[in-house]
C-alpha cells in the first residue's frame, strides 16, 4: 500500500515544543479515540509490518532551553527543531507506527559524572564540563570524595582502584574521557520528564493504537556513565566484578520489529552510543540485522557548548559509520514507505 500520511492533529502546536506545560490526559484520550475512527486506525497488534520508534532521552534537560543540559547542536535550538519535526512525524504515521519506546536518562547527585564524587587536593569539586583522564586519577589531580563514600556503600580504597580501572578501560574502548556534566535529569524533577509535547504524542499514540508505550529507564548507576540505553560505558569494577550489566532483554525485543526508529538526544552520546550497542549485538547475530535499522537524521543533534565543547564532527562520523554498516539514514520529511526495506 501507499502510506500518504495522516493530518497532524489540531491540539498540536509546534510553538509550544520549547516549552513545560501539563498535559490534558483526559481530554487526549478522547480525542484519540476518536481520531483513530475517524481515520481507520487499527490497534497496534494487528500490525503486518512491526516499527518501533526509540526516542532517546527527549527529556527536559536535554530539550528545553534554559535546562541544564539543553542539546543546542550548533544551530543554537537543535532539539526544539528536532522534537518539532519527531512529533510531526509520529502523528503523520501514528496508524504504521506500532510502539514507542522512550528512553529516560535518570540520576542521582552521587553519580561518577556529577561534580560532588570528586575531589582535588584542596577540597574543590571539578568544574561542569571538565574531563578526567586515567592520567588525571593516577597523578591525583581528581580523587574520590570519600566523604560520599557511606552513602555509596563503597569505601576510599575501592572507590580510588575503581577510578583507575574505569578510565583506563575508556580509553581502551574508545570512549569518550569521562566528563563531569552539570547535575542533570535528576530523578523526580522537572528536568527529568518528557518534553511535554513528546509526552502528549506518545500518550496519543498509545491510545489511539491500543499500543503500551515501552519506557526504558537508564542511566542510575552511581559507578558509571550510562549513555546507551542499551548498555553502561563500563560493565566490570577493578576486581574483575560486574558491577553494571547490558539491557539484553530490550536488545531482543528491539530485534523482533520489522524496523527499528531511533531518534532524540544527543546524537553525539546517547543516540550514537545505543545505536553503537545495537549494531555489536548484531554483529554476533546476523550482520543483515543492520537492514531493519533507521536513523533519523533530522531528529537529532550533537552537543555543542559554544567555547567548551563540540561534537558535531564525532556524531557525524558515527553515522556514516553507521551508514557503512547497512543501516539506512533517513529523514523524517520522507514518506516511510519510500524507505528502503519498508514494505506496509
Amino acid at each position: 500500500m501507499t502510506h500518504r500520511g495522516l493530518p497532524i492533529p489540531p491540539h498540536f502546536d509546534p510553538d509550544k515544543v520549547g516549552e513545560v506545560w501539563k498535559v490534558p490526559y483526559e481530554e487526549r484520550a478522547a480525542e484519540a479515540e476518536k481520531w483513530a475512527k475517524e481515520h481507520s486506525i487499527p490497534p497496534a497488534a494487528t500490525d503486518g509490518f512491526k516499527i518501533c520508534l526509540v526516542a532517546v532521552d527527549v527529556q527536559n534537560t536535554f530539550c528545553i532551553p534554559g535546562f541544564e543540559l539543553f542539546v543546542g547542536g550548533r544551530s543554537g535550538s537543535g532539539a526544539v527543531d528536532d522534537n518539532r519535526r519527531l512529533c510531526e512525524f509520529i502523528y503523520r504515521n501514528l496508524d504504521v507506527i506500532t510502539q514507542i519506546a522512550p528512553t529516560m536518562d535518570t540520576h542521582q547527585a552521587m553519580q561518577i559524572f556529577h561534580a560532588v564524587f570528586w575531589v582535588n587536593d584542596q577540597g574543590e569539586h571539578p568544574a561542569p564540563f571538565t574531563l578526567i583522564t586515567q592520567q588525571d586519577v593516577e597523578k591525583g589531580r581528581w580523587r574520590f570524595n570519600s566523604a560520599i563514600g557511606h552513602s555509596l556503600g563503597i569505601d576510599e580504597d575501592y572507590a580510588q582502584r575503581h577510578l583507575v580501572n574505569y578510565t583506563r578501560t575508556l580509553k581502551e574502548g574508545g570512549k569518550y574521557d569521562l566528563t563531569v556534566w552539570p547535575y542533570h535529569v535528576m530523578l523526580g524533577s522537572i528536568g527529568h520528564a518528557l518534553v511535554p509535547a513528546m509526552e502528549e504524542v506518545i500518550f496519543f499514540h498509545s491510545i489511539a493504537r491500543c499500543s503500551q508505550p515501552d519506557f526504558q529507564v537508564k542511566g542510575n548507576n552511581p559507578l558509571t556513565e550510562h549513555y546507551s540505553v542499551l548498555g553502561p560505558e563500563v560493565l566490570e569494577g577493578p576486581d574483575g566484578e560486574p558491577i553494571a550489566q547490558k539491557n539484553v532483554s530490550f536488545i531482543e525485543r528491539l530485534l523482533q520489529f520489522d524496523a527499528v526508529l531511533i531518534a532524540g538526544q544527543a546524537k553525539s552520546h546517547c543516540v550514537a552510543w545505543t545505536i553503537d550497542d545495537l549494531l555489536q549485538d548484531i554483529y554476533v547475530r546476523d550482520e543483515r540485522l543492520a537492514e531493519k535499522v533507521y536513523l533519523l537524521e533530522d531528529c537529532t543533534s550533537p552537543v555543542v557548548v559554544p567555547g567548551v565543547m563540540d561534537y558535531t564532527a564525532e556524531a557525524n562520523a558515527a553515522f556514516q559509520r553507521f551508514a557503512d554498516a547497512g543501516m539506512h539514514v533517513v529523514r523524517s520529511t520522507d514518506p516511510i514507505d519510500s524507505w528502503p526495506g519498508v514494505t506496509l
